[in-house]
């Protein structure tokens, strides 16, 4: 696979890299691109980047057994990202599909991909090239980020909230467009299945627990730049 990143923040010298992972609807995405605003770094939605594999998967017409497919279609899929979190955006095969992934059909099968240990090698490289695309300044949000992908990240956190939070966070989010089994299935069935390769209900050693279940937005962003380590001064001489 090659993936393409188009930096659209301007970069500042030292790195700064904002690992934020968390289950479905814990309001990972809206967190990621105001931290990453607020704090003037790009902005990475990994799990976008497991959705255009999944339109590419339904387009093809693959079945879950298929294994050989699908994970060919990781190699040879081509996946262009933009980073600025105010207009994030992928495009698959030079079609920009950034409406498409949210689709109710790809969030019932994004899992097969996401469980596929081929996929996630494949993709958790193409994460490491495009932090380091960014200089090392930028926000992402996942399900390992902090463990896997990029585990000596200055800032660690694992956000949590209630399911019930969570499942009408995300009714709110698609706004009518999935019924209630379908929302239910997309934050409950979807995390039971990712659990079975990625650890993201307990934080890892040295991730910072934050619980979003009675916080909002705001507070939650304020929460979470708190955390960012401030700079040392340079000894003048």
């Amino acid at each position: 696979m090659n993936v393409v990143a188009y930096q659209q923040v301007e970069s500042q010298p030292g790195g700064l890299v904002v690992a934020i992972d968390g289950p479905s609807g814990s309001g990972k995405s809206s967190t990621a691109r105001g931290v990453a605003d607020r704090l003037g770094l790009a902005y990475l939605d990994t799990g976008a980047m497991y959705r255009a594999l999944t339109v590419a998967y339904l387009r093809a017409g693959l079945s879950p057994d298929q294994t050989g497919a699908i994970e060919a279609l990781a190699d040879q899929a081509e996946l262009t990202v933009t980073d600025d979190p105010r207009e994030p955006a992928i495009a698959l095969d030079g079609e920009d599909v950034s409406a498409e992934i949210r689709e109710p059909r790809v969030s019932q099968h994004v899992s097969i991909l996401a469980t596929n240990a081929h996929v996630r090698e494949v993709l958790t490289d193409q994460m490491r090239a495009l932090i380091e695309a960014a200089d090392h300044r930028i926000v992402v949000e996942g399900r390992d980020i902090t463990t896997v992908v990029w585990p000596h990240a200055e800032v660690r956190v694992l956000l949590v909230a209630d399911p019930a939070a969570r499942i009408r966070r995300r009714e709110a989010e698609l706004a009518g467009a999935a019924t209630t089994d379908e929302v239910h299935d997309q934050v409950v069935r979807r995390d039971r299945d990712d659990a079975t390769v990625s650890e993201f209900a307990t934080p890892a050693d040295g991730v910072q627990l934050v619980d979003s279940t009675h916080l909002s937005l705001a507070q939650v962003i304020d929460t979470i730049c708190a955390l960012v380590p401030t700079p040392t001064p340079t000894p003048q001489e």
